[in-house]
C-alpha cells in the first residue's frame, strides 16, 4: 500500500525552487503526494501518513494560527514540539543557556525599551522569516531604530537586537544542511541585510547562494548547536553561522520551513525522501 504524504506551502506562494526536485524524489521512492496551503480550510491532514512542513513562509504575523494548525496535524515533519520552539527567536536565549555561542543578542519584548549595542547593529522581529522587517543601523542611528521598535511593538511583535558582524560582508554565511540527522551540504550566503533596497511586498528577501564546503571545525559546532536544540535526529536542519573574532557563532537554527537549497545538491533531495520513507515503514 502506498503511503501518502502532504507537502505543506502556503496559498499565495508556489516558487520554492525545492519543491520540484523534493515531489520527483518522493515519486521515485514511491510516495504519493499532495501540496497543500498550510490553512487551507478544506484540506483533510489525517489523510496522509504524513505532512511535512515546506514553504509555509507566510506564517510569521498568524504565527498563533500557524501552531494551532500544528498542533492538529496527526505526523508532522518536523515535530510540533521543534516547530514550536523554533518559530520564535527567543530560542537563542535558550541556546546560549545551554552552552551555545550564538550572536550577542538583547531582546525587547512588547513593553520594554531597547537597548542597542555600541557599532553597528540589527533589528528585527523575535517572528519573522526570510529576513522581513529586520533593519541594519549604522553607529548611533538610535532614533531611526527606536522608530522601528516602536512599529513592531505597535503590531505585538517582540524584538531581538544583535550587534552587525562584520565579517558577514566578506566571508557571508555558512549555510550547514542536515537530513536525517546527518550533514547533507554547505552554502555560502552573501550579506542579505546591505544598503539594497528590497521589494517589501514579496515574503522574503533574495538570498545570494554559492556552494562551499564545511571544515570539520564547522561541522562539529554545528553538531553541538543540533544536540542543544533537540534536533540531531531531526528531518531536516539548517544550522546558520558566521564567525565572531575567528570562532564560529550561531545566527539561526532552522528548523521549521528552511530554504535547503536542493538546487545546488540534487541529491539531498533523494536523501530527504528516503529519510521521509524510513519514517513512514
Amino acid at each position: 500500500m502506498s503511503r501518502r504524504v502532504a507537502i505543506a506551502t502556503c496559498e499565495d506562494l508556489y516558487v520554492d525552487p525545492d519543491t520540484p526536485l523534493l515531489l520527483e524524489a518522493l515519486t521515485t521512492v514511491g510516495l504519493e503526494y499532495e501540496l497543500l496551503a498550510w490553512d487551507d480550510p478544506n484540506a483533510q491532514w489525517d489523510r496522509f501518513d504524513a505532512t511535512v512542513i515546506r514553504s509555509t513562509w507566510d506564517y510569521a504575523p498568524r504565527r498563533d494560527e500557524f501552531l494551532g494548525w500544528a498542533s492538529s496535524v496527526p505526523t508532522l515533519y518536523n515535530s510540533f514540539d521543534l516547530v514550536a520552539w523554533n518559530t520564535d527567536k527567543h530560542y537563542l536565549r535558550s541556546l546560549q543557556q545551554a552552552g551555545v555561542t550564538v550572536i550577542p543578542s538583547t531582546f525587547a519584548d512588547v513593553g520594554i525599551d531597547p537597548i542597542f549595542p555600541t557599532g553597528n547593529f540589527v533589528v528585527k522581529p523575535t517572528v519573522g522569516a526570510g529576513s522581513l522587517d529586520a533593519e541594519r543601523y549604522g553607529a548611533g542611528d538610535h532614533a531611526r531604530a527606536h522608530t522601528h521598535v516602536r512599529s513592531l511593538h505597535a503590531t505585538g511583535r517582540d524584538v531581538i537586537i544583535q550587534p552587525y558582524v562584520d565579517s558577514i560582508d566578506v566571508e557571508g554565511e555558512l549555510a550547514l544542511v542536515f537530513v536525517d540527522g546527518a550533514f547533507s551540504h554547505a552554502m555560502r550566503k552573501g550579506a542579505m541585510l546591505n544598503a539594497v533596497e528590497h521589494d517589501r511586498s514579496q515574503l522574503f528577501r533574495a538570498e545570494r547562494m554559492s556552494t562551499t564546503t564545511a571544515s570539520p571545525e564547522s561541522l562539529q559546532f554545528a553538531r553541538e548547536v543540533l544536540d542543544a536544540g533537540g534536533a540531531s535526529s531531526a528531518l531536516y536542519a539548517r544550522v546558520d553561522l558566521c564567525r565572531i573574532d575567528h570562532e564560529w557563532a550561531v545566527m539561526e537554527l532552522e528548523l521549521t520551513e528552511p530554504s535547503l537549497f536542493l538546487t545546488y545538491h540534487t541529491e539531498a533531495a533523494t536523501g530527504l525522501a528516503n529519510a521521509l520513507l524510513k519514517r513512514l515503514t
